[in-house]
């Protein structure tokens, strides 16, 4: 089944595979998500919503087994502050519930950040914009796809 996020990838002519996994509604953490896949945590990347008092809605892509620092992100995207934003907006905002949430085909184009560790991997698992669906990428594919900016986003549990 192809989604909003894999026919990007298509139109891009990106190649990309697609990674099936259980859901557990009640366990939708990316390390989770990760033990599933039969990946490392750190390999696989989650999306978080966030909103920055100068810049306004933006996303962390972040590795799973971190949490995103809100001051480095605040500095790299330009705001003095930058919170993520409650759960029941991140549909709204997004168009992707909690789980399936992705960078890609999202209803409006926001600015994308990626933790800099994204660039130490061949390939890496991001949501498909689906619960149980992600999407298995080149690190360089993903950031064209997305416009994505490089930066240090988090830090490690």
């Amino acid at each position: 089944m192809k989604t909003n996020a894999a026919r990007i990838l298509d139109r891009l002519q990106l190649p990309y595979q697609l990674l099936h996994y259980e859901v557990d509604a009640d366990d939708l953490a990316a390390d989770s998500t990760a033990s599933k896949l039969g990946l490392p945590p750190a390999q696989v990347f989650k999306t978080l919503v966030a909103q920055g008092d100068r810049q306004g809605i933006c996303l962390a892509v972040i590795p799973g087994d971190t949490q995103l620092d809100l001051k480095a992100f605040a500095a790299l995207t330009g705001d003095r502050k930058i919170e993520t934003v409650p759960l029941k907006a991140v549909q709204p905002l997004t168009g992707y519930i909690r789980g399936g949430v992705t960078a890609l085909g999202t209803k409006k184009p926001y600015p994308v950040y990626v933790d800099e560790s994204i660039l130490t991997f061949d390939t890496i698992a991001v949501s498909a914009g689906k619960r149980g669906l992600m999407l298995w990428l080149a690190p360089q594919d993903y950031l064209t796809a997305t416009s994505g900016q490089i930066g240090r986003l988090c830090r490690r549990h």
